[in-house]
């Protein structure tokens, strides 16, 4: 017989808070159009957006996610001092080690927290929440803030036409904590590495250091496009069955925003109801990867398009090619 104590968590794990960061910088299309052969008409066209925030220098991955998770600590009424472990998902922290999660946590006053990094790319959002359930509900923290945050404009190459005008930067965190109900599902998750090459870095950091031109994202777009239409509505249906409801039971529909189209046909497979509101922060904010669902997630509640107690699917996907879905209860 095992002689290990069972765990003191939570029955279960709720969002109890959100925030975000959006660098002060607005570029719009026009900005893009002076490095690329195209038109404002051909982006909005073809991926939905109009603008994206690039920070500044002093507009860090840590100075980001600082931001932010002061926000969602304000929002879920928690005390840094009782977070006990920092989880941030990036693919744009370029210091292999240490993790920025434990600047971040020295930074806002927590307490010697568990603190790390991921790297699950645009579905990094939906890994951490579900390493965070899991954290509260086995008793290792009572609280957890989790952080996807992205300095994009770092990897973009503005040569080329297919990337360019697609990614931005900010941060989005929530904090997971203890609930007597049901409040974040079961995650459908997983990864199609025979796809890894559609989405990449162009070369590793040891190319570079040999002389090669700076890394940046590539993808292969028409491929990527067919795999998160066709695959991610069906995980996103699995999802909904995994947490026992049906597309009818949704308030809202928060997925990655990697693209506009991308989104209005999940909406369509999925057959999502009218009322069912459906997050479209791309427009102003582009591709943020990892940060893309907390900060639509913010958006959607402080502008009053969505509401506390709000049943919403999230589906986070990319690079890797990897995925996370699962249904939750809004702060």
């Amino acid at each position: 017989m095992s002689k290990i104590k069972p765990a003191k968590g939570s029955p279960y794990a709720r969002i109890l808070g959100v925030g975000g960061y959006r660098p002060t910088r607005v570029v719009p299309n026009e900005v893009i159009l002076e490095t690329i052969d195209s038109s404002d008409e051909w982006i909005r066209s073809r991926s939905g957006i109009a603008t994206r925030h690039w920070a500044s220098p002093e507009e860090t991955v840590a100075a980001m996610s600082v931001e932010a998770s002061g926000k969602a600590l304000a929002d879920a009424g928690v005390s840094a001092e009782q977070i006990g472990a920092v989880i941030v998902s990036t693919v744009s922290h370029f210091k292999q080690t240490p993790a920025v999660a434990t600047e971040i946590a020295d930074r806002i006053g927590a307490v010697k927290p568990a603190a790390f990094d991921i790297s699950a790319g645009c579905a990094g959002f939906g890994y951490g929440l579900t390493l965070a359930k899991g954290l509260v509900v086995e008793g290792s923290a009572q609280y957890v803030l989790v952080i996807g945050v992205e300095r994009l404009s770092d990897l973009t190459d503005l040569e080329d036409r297919a990337t360019a005008f697609l990614f931005g930067d900010g941060a989005g965190a929530v904090v997971v904590g203890p609930s007597e109900e049901p409040a974040i599902g079961p995650t459908v998750w997983g990864s199609e590495g025979d796809k890894s090459e559609t989405i990449k870095q162009t070369v590793p950091w040891d190319k570079y250091q040999s002389g090669d031109r700076f890394p940046a994202i590539t993808q292969e777009g028409q491929a990527v496009f067919r795999w998160a239409v066709f695959e991610m509505a069906k995980v996103a249906q699995q999802a909904l069955d995994a947490a026992g409801i049906s597309a009818d039971d949704l308030d809202v529909f928060i997925p990655h925003q990697a693209n506009m189209r991308i989104i209005d046909s999940m909406v369509k497979t999925l057959k999502l109801p009218e009322h069912v509101t459906v997050a479209r922060d791309i427009e102003t904010t582009g591709n943020t990867s990892a940060a893309s669902i907390p900060l639509a997630m913010e958006r959607l509640l402080a502008t009053g398009a969505a509401k506390s107690g709000d049943t919403a699917l999230v589906i986070g996907f990319g690079a890797g090619l990897v995925y996370a879905a699962t249904v939750v209860t809004l702060p």
